[in-house]
């Protein structure tokens, strides 16, 4: 099977639209292979756009963000989960009408930008709740979203992404912020606007009239499912959330277009990978034991057997996921993924599958 993409993955997309969080900086340090990448595609004159579902920022201070690291942006080139709930809210409600802003105070700026009045307390009779990531979001201001939307205010969430990347490893998200207003509620938020959600990504690729967008997360369950829905090209970088182990288990709505460990897979052809194409297969087919190859790939077999999937064989640890991924989401029971050859072993290890017992 050839993996390889046909030249540089860039050169086949019109607009890059990019995550931020676990793709281009973690927390505020940036990742300096996609710093590096964007002013290659800056100098290329590539078009460039950044969908965020994190609303603790603007998009002007995203852009001032991006300066600082060394990928200078501007304001349009943002589109945030925060912007996109402010603009739901304008449109069902009317103007000046109070908002209980839940998050920070860029979410409160942009409720204000869409000419709606953002308010703190439920006492003030807020017409709704928008929820937002905000790192100083405490007990307070949950138990006022709390008694708000028991009161009748249509509660609306910028994204349900339960944990942002670092440094450090994963950190609550809004989604563990909002799961904590939803135990107290005893039901979820009446809308959800950011990623998985397309909005984000169509309205990108509409201000500038792009018909072949590729979109860059390191997330399965928002960057790539958010591209499946949009009808988007999708590259999974492993420099976040999500690794390999997610990606074998990935139903065919999380499933990208390409696979690279950063942004250098949009330049080098050795850099990145195509995996197999998305379809739907039973959730756990039956696969005999001693079954002959299910999948091959650059150099590596993969197998499969009651137990789960063997690996053997030799080549790059990209081709290798290809394989693995074109026989888990064949349908072959992923269990534990085993190494039968010494370059299987190593790059087993590589990708933390070692071990791997099976899910579910």
């Amino acid at each position: 099977m050839n993996v390889r993409t046909p030249g540089r993955l860039v050169d086949r997309h019109d607009l890059v639209i990019f995550d931020l969080d676990g793709v281009v900086y973690l927390v505020d340090q940036p990742i300096s292979s996609a710093v590096a990448a964007i002013c290659r595609l800056q100098g290329e004159n590539v078009r460039l756009a950044y969908a965020t579902n994190n609303a603790s920022r603007g998009s002007a201070e995203v852009a001032d963000l991006l300066a600082r690291i060394g990928a200078p942006a501007r304001p349009e080139q943002v589109l945030t989960s925060g912007a996109a709930a402010a603009s739901v809210l304008a449109e069902r409600l009317p103007s000046g009408a109070p908002v209980l802003v839940v998050g920070s105070p860029a979410l409160g700026a942009e409720v204000r930008a869409a000419g709606l009045e953002p308010v703190s307390r439920a006492e003030q009779a807020p017409a709704a709740v928008v929820q937002g990531y905000g790192p100083r979001v405490g007990w307070v201001e949950l138990a006022e979203a709390c008694v708000a939307v028991r009161a009748g205010a249509p509660w609306v969430a910028t994204n349900l992404d339960p944990s942002l990347p670092s440094e450090h490893g994963p950190l609550p998200g809004n989604g563990a912020l909002v799961a904590a207003v939803q135990t107290a509620l005893g039901r979820g938020p009446d809308l959800v606007v950011g990623k998985p959600q397309p909005a984000l990504f169509t309205a990108a690729a509409h201000r500038v009239g792009a018909s072949r967008p590729l979109v860059v997360g390191d997330r399965l369950d928002t960057d790539v499912e958010g591209a499946v829905r949009a009808g988007m090209d999708s590259l999974l970088v492993l420099t976040g959330v999500n690794g390999v182990t997610d990606l074998l288990h990935a139903p065919p709505s999380r499933r990208p277009n390409y696979v690279a460990a950063d942004l250098g897979g949009l330049f080098e052809v050795d850099a990145v990978v195509a995996v197999p194409a998305r379809q739907s297969v039973p959730a756990r087919q039956s696969v005999p034991a001693r079954q002959s190859v299910a999948a091959e790939a650059g150099g590596w077999q993969v197998a499969a057997d009651e137990g789960g999937l063997r690996l053997t064989g030799s080549g790059t640890t990209l081709d290798a996921i290809s394989a693995l991924c074109a026989a888990a989401w064949s349908g072959c029971q992923v269990g534990e993924v085993r190494a039968e050859s010494a370059d299987a072993d190593q790059v087993l290890r590589e990708l933390g599958l070692t071990g791997h017992g099976q899910r579910g």
